[in-house]
């Protein structure tokens, strides 16, 4: 799950416009009674989105089924997924979903923000930041960092084209920055399920329907390194006012405390397969980068 999906359902807890994009608006959170942990796992059952690469999708070529398999190594249990787009009411209908006299479908979802609390978080595996994305040798390879757009020359600056999502950090920087006039907006959430956010890397940026893009930066990442076109990634760092690096963890039921306590274990234990799994997808990790161009 992307920050800005998750980010409507816990706008009182994190005052920050949407999070991210790739996933998800869940509804109100509302109070639960425990759920007792389960004696016996037979597998390991994995809420996803079935069309959200890099960090999931039905063929489990993502992020997060890479680690799902990792984890289901560590457990000596198979892998299964229970689909459901991360839509609107995503977790009420997987990791909460539950008909009279059956056992849920799904017991993990494998990417949440932490402080969403819409479930019980894990400690945190990763922490990314957005990104800004443009072509190289569409002019603006001058530019070495986002503060570096408003330096470009007037006439440059008033034609460029910036893509963003509607109600992200990526808007509320370009009020910041007096760029609003050169924003193109995107929807965040959208009722078509064959939709998915790195269509504005894939489709709009390499077609050059607009000039950069600001998004989360494990889609930055991912549709960069896989586009026909080189792409320069640059991280933003977060500033007074936009807050643009965020935790990601996992996300359990609550009341499922040794369920909880065994999944933090193992990302202690793993965090270094978990590690390699997110560089090979390009994700750009605030521990270990700043401002870095990634080569495609």
């Amino acid at each position: 799950m992307t920050p800005v999906r998750a980010s409507r359902a816990r706008r009182a807890l994190v005052p920050v416009a949407a999070l991210l994009v790739a996933l998800m608006a869940c509804g109100p959170a509302r109070a639960q009674a425990p759920a007792p942990d389960q004696p016996e796992r037979k597998a390991l059952r994995v809420c996803q989105d079935p069309n959200n690469l890099p960090f999931s999708n039905t063929a489990a070529e993502g992020i997060e089924n890479r680690i799902a398999e990792l984890f289901g190594r560590e457990l000596g249990l198979p892998v299964t997924y229970y689909s459901f787009p991360q839509r609107m009411a995503f977790i009420r209908n997987t990791l909460r979903y539950k008909l009279p006299g059956a056992d849920f479908p799904c017991d993990i979802v494998m990417g949440v923000p932490v402080g969403f609390d819409q479930v019980s978080v894990t400690r945190p595996y990763y922490r990314s930041t957005y990104a800004l994305v443009f072509p190289r040798g569409r002019g603006l390879d001058g530019v070495t960092a986002a503060s570096d757009l408003q330096a470009l020359e007037p006439a440059q600056r008033e034609r460029l084209r910036i893509g963003v999502f509607d109600r992200s950090p990526a808007s509320d920087w370009l009020v910041r920055h007096q760029l609003v006039a050169q924003g193109v907006p995107y929807q965040m959430l959208n009722a078509d399920p064959q939709q998915y956010p790195g269509e504005i890397i894939e489709k709009e940026l390499v077609a050059g329907r607009i000039d950069a893009a600001i998004v989360w930066g494990p889609i930055a990442g991912f549709y960069a390194r896989r586009s026909p076109v080189p792409m320069t990634v640059l991280p933003m760092a977060s500033e007074p006012g936009v807050r643009f690096d965020y935790q990601m963890a996992m996300g359990v039921r609550y009341g499922e405390r040794e369920w909880k306590q065994q999944v933090e274990a193992i990302i202690e234990r793993r965090q270094a397969e978990i590690h390699a799994i997110l560089t090979e997808f390009g994700v750009p990790l605030v521990a270990e980068t700043a401002q870095v161009a990634a080569q495609r």
